[in-house]
């Protein structure tokens, strides 16, 4: 796991976040500031599931709040088995220099029940920003 990563355990599943601010895509004097942001998702248990859902809320500096809700990560609905490891590149534009985020995935287990496992809060902060969120 990689230093600055954001992790969270449930039900056995273990996501770890890890935003790095994107200067290069990022324009402060237009109001548009970038991070991409680097998920790790282990199953550490011993029954096989299925990542079929997202759900974000990403709130910034203001307090303003947008969700994002959708099938699947990056186009895909991965299926994990007893010690897979998912990993997947995202990213999300804010209006201000700072801002966090927070979600959950729905997985479906063998059998075909959905659970929710959460995706930890995590801190979304520029070089720009006054002092972080968390």
């Amino acid at each position: 796991m990689e230093a600055g990563a954001y992790n969270k355990i449930t039900k056995n599943i273990q996501v770890s976040v890890t935003p790095v601010y994107l200067s290069d895509r990022s324009r402060p004097e237009d109001g548009l500031y970038v991070w991409a942001y680097q998920v790790r998702i282990e199953n550490q248990g011993t029954h096989t599931v299925t990542l079929k859902y997202r759900h974000w809320r990403i709130t910034n500096a203001e307090g303003h709040t947008e969700t994002v809700d959708g099938e699947g990560v990056v186009g895909e609905q991965p299926v994990l088995a007893p010690g897979d490891i998912y990993e997947y590149t995202s990213g999300t534009p804010l209006s201000t220099p700072s801002g966090i985020m927070v979600g959950s995935y729905d997985m479906q287990s063998e059998g075909g029940k959905l659970f929710a496992v959460d995706i930890p809060a995590f801190s979304l902060d520029s070089p720009d920003a006054i002092s972080s969120l968390h």
